[in-house]
C-alpha cells in the first residue's frame, strides 16, 4: 500500500513539474480584485485582476484587455473577456480587464457621426487605456508585474483604442510624457484598426497577433473607409486594419500572427477560443521570449 501511495505521489509530481508556466493551466484562481484606475466626469473607471493562485514567481507577465462594443456598450464583465482572463490566470499571468468611457453610448458611431468626432473618440479611449496600464505599472509591486512583458489587447472598439495608443501615440496625445516610460511586449487585437499605419516605426513596432475576417463591414480588414462610409457621408474616415498593421510590421521585421477568415465579417471580433492555444503559445515564444517569427493563417 504504501508502495502504491509513493508510486501515486511521484506520479502527481512528475505531472504538476512537466507542466509549462504560460502555455498549461497550472494554477487555481485567487479571487478577483475590483480597483478604481481613474475618476473622470465623476465616472469611476474600474478593472478586475486576475491572478494565479499560489504563485511563487516574483515578477509575472501581464495582460491588459479592452473589451469592444462601438464605444457605445459592452462591459468588461461579458462571459467571454472573463473566461479569457480566467484562462490566462491558469497559465501564470496577472490578465486585468477594463471599463472605459463610452462616450458614444445612445449615440451613434456610424456613417452619420463626423469624422472629427470619431477621432476624439479614439483619443479618449485611448486615454482611458493608457490610464489603465499606468495604474498597473504603478502597482506593479502588489501585483509582482513584470514591467517588461506587458501584453495589451482589445475587441473591436476596445481592439481600436488599443492599437491607437500603441502604434500611433503622436496621432492620439498631446502630450505622451506621462506614459514613456511604458513599453509593451505584445498586442492581441480582435478585428481592430488603427488611424494611419504610417504612423508605425522601428521604435513603436510592438509585436502583434491579428484575428479579422476578410470581408468585415465595421472595421475594414486592410485600408477601407470605417463602417464603408461613403465620401459624401459626415463619417467617412479611412483606417488601417489587421493585414495593412502586419504589412507594416513585416516590413520592418517585425514578428506578427495573423489569422484572415476568408468571408468573414464582424463577428471575428469575438475571443477565439479554439484558437487560444496558438495564441498563447504565440505569446510565450514571441512576446515573452522575443523569438522572431512571422506567421499567416487562412481559415
Amino acid at each position: 500500500m504504501k508502495n502504491l501511495i509513493s508510486i501515486i505521489l511521484l506520479l502527481l509530481s512528475f505531472s504538476i513539474s512537466a507542466q509549462q508556466r504560460f502555455i498549461d493551466s497550472s494554477f487555481q484562481l485567487k479571487n478577483t480584485e475590483t480597483k478604481t484606475y481613474a475618476t473622470k466626469n465623476g465616472e469611476a473607471l474600474k478593472l478586475d485582476i486576475y491572478q494565479p493562485e499560489k504563485d511563487t514567481l516574483q515578477q509575472r507577465p501581464v495582460i491588459i484587455f479592452m473589451h469592444g462594443g462601438g464605444f457605445a456598450g459592452g462591459t468588461r464583465t461579458n462571459s467571454a473577456e472573463v473566461k479569457f482572463a480566467e484562462t490566462a490566470a491558469k497559465k501564470g499571468y496577472v490578465a486585468v480587464q477594463i471599463s472605459y468611457r463610452l462616450t458614444r453610448k445612445g449615440q451613434s458611431f456610424g456613417c452619420d457621426y463626423k469624422a472629427s468626432g470619431k477621432m476624439e473618440t479614439f483619443r479618449l479611449a485611448a486615454e482611458d487605456f493608457m490610464d489603465a496600464v499606468h495604474f498597473m505599472v504603478k502597482n506593479k509591486e502588489e501585483y509582482q508585474i513584470d514591467l517588461d512583458k506587458i501584453i495589451v489587447g482589445g475587441s473591436s472598439a476596445g481592439a481600436e483604442a488599443v492599437l491607437n495608443a500603441v502604434y500611433n501615440e503622436n496621432l492620439m496625445f498631446d502630450d505622451f510624457s506621462k506614459y514613456e516610460n511604458i513599453n509593451f511586449a505584445g498586442v492581441f487585437s480582435l478585428a481592430g484598426a488603427i488611424v494611419d499605419a504610417r504612423y508605425i516605426t522601428e521604435e513603436n513596432a510592438v509585436p502583434g497577433v491579428f484575428f479579422h475576417g476578410t470581408e468585415d463591414n465595421l472595421v475594414p480588414y486592410a485600408t477601407a473607409p470605417h463602417h464603408w462610409c461613403t465620401p459624401d457621408q459626415p463619417g467617412y474616415i479611412m483606417l488601417d486594419g489587421s493585414k495593412t498593421i502586419t504589412e507594416k510590421l513585416e516590413n520592418l521585421n517585425t514578428a506578427y500572427m495573423l489569422y484572415s477568415f476568408k468571408d468573414g465579417k464582424h463577428e471575428h471580433s469575438g475571443m477565439p477560443f479554439d484558437y487560444l492555444p496558438e495564441v498563447f503559445e504565440f505569446f510565450y515564444s514571441v512576446f515573452l521570449n522575443e523569438e522572431n517569427r512571422q506567421i499567416e493563417v487562412w481559415k
